[in-house]
């Protein structure tokens, strides 16, 4: 129903109360009021009536207004706090899928860092694996060649040792004969100079008794009349070694090696050497430069 229905009801019911008393007044009163009094009242009545009606409209449109406006406000305040939860709630999503994505970059990450420590480590173990297995077959190698060496080595110095007894009984006959000359005096020396071939095969002998120090002694001699003889220097390294003078037992090996790189002998025993020292790189750059010494004289050979 219209809200204005209600005032234009209200002055028609306030007129016909008006009317009504207005009738009883006419039918009791005297005839002392005139027809132009009884208009003026009713006009009066109307006016007034009009002026409330005008009231009652003006306060009903002023409270619909007032109605609007906290209608409005109270929109405007509802839509605003939505705005607002639904930033909160697109900012908390946000953080949270930032969040995630971090947390999973940060897995990731330490997962491939595992996989390469561990990839890493199966690579080194593989390759010292390799690597010991290489060194065992060279020394195996080179051990084959050493003792080769020494087999081949036997006859000569046989035939050496043999050759050195026979001039050393041809000197003691020089010294016997000298003493029954009638002259008395000393046509050679009393005591002749050791040979270089003696020098190396007593240095050897002492060496295979196991007294290095005298063999040292031996090649010490030797080497003030050769210091290039390689394998006076390998002997003489050897001797060294066996008294634990490491240093210049390599410091020998390498003379040897740079005044005959062919010497096969000299890089095994420089290798062993090494090996020993636990320089097992080293050893192995020894035991590989002895093969090739090997190899180039195989070529030579043939």
């Amino acid at each position: 129903m219209n809200l204005k229905f209600y005032p234009k009801l209200f002055a028609a019911g306030a007129t016909i109360f008006l009317a009504a008393r207005l009738l009883a007044a006419d039918t009791n009163a005297p005839a002392a009021f005139s027809r132009d009094e009884l208009a003026n009242n009713f006009l009066q009545l109307q006016a007034q009536l009009h002026a409330t009606q005008l009231a009652l409209e003006q306060n009903q449109q002023t409270a619909v207004d007032a109605a609007q406006s906290n209608a409005f406000v109270l929109a405007a305040r509802l839509e605003s706090l939505e705005q607002s939860v639904a930033r909160q709630h697109a900012s908390d999503a946000d953080a949270a899928r930032r969040t995630q994505q971090l947390t999973l970059l940060m897995a990731g990450g330490f997962a491939l860092a595992g996989l390469g420590i561990l990839l890493l480590m199966v690579y080194f173990q593989w390759r010292a694996f390799t690597q010991l297995a290489q060194v065992s077959s060279r020394q195996h190698a080179a051990l084959a060649n050493t003792e080769a060496v020494h087999q081949l080595a036997a006859p000569g110095r046989a035939t050496v040792e043999t050759a050195n007894a026979q001039l050393l009984n041809v000197v003691s006959r020089l010294e016997q004969r000298i003493n029954e000359l009638e002259s008395g005096q000393k046509l050679l020396p009393a005591s002749a100079p050791a040979k270089p071939a003696d020098l190396l095969t007593e240095g050897q002998k002492q060496l295979d008794a196991n007294v290095p120090l005298k063999a040292l002694e031996c090649f010490d001699k030797f080497l003030a009349a050769q210091p290039a003889h390689a394998a006076a220097l390998v002997k003489r390294a050897e001797a060294l070694e066996k008294l634990d003078r490491t240093d210049e037992a390599l410091a020998d090996y390498d003379r040897a090696i740079a005044a005959d790189r062919t010497l096969v002998i000299a890089h095994l025993q420089k290798g062993g050497l090494l090996n020993k020292l636990n320089r097992h790189a080293e050893a192995l750059d020894c035991f590989e430069q002895a093969l090739l010494a090997q190899d180039k004289k195989a070529g030579a050979k043939i």
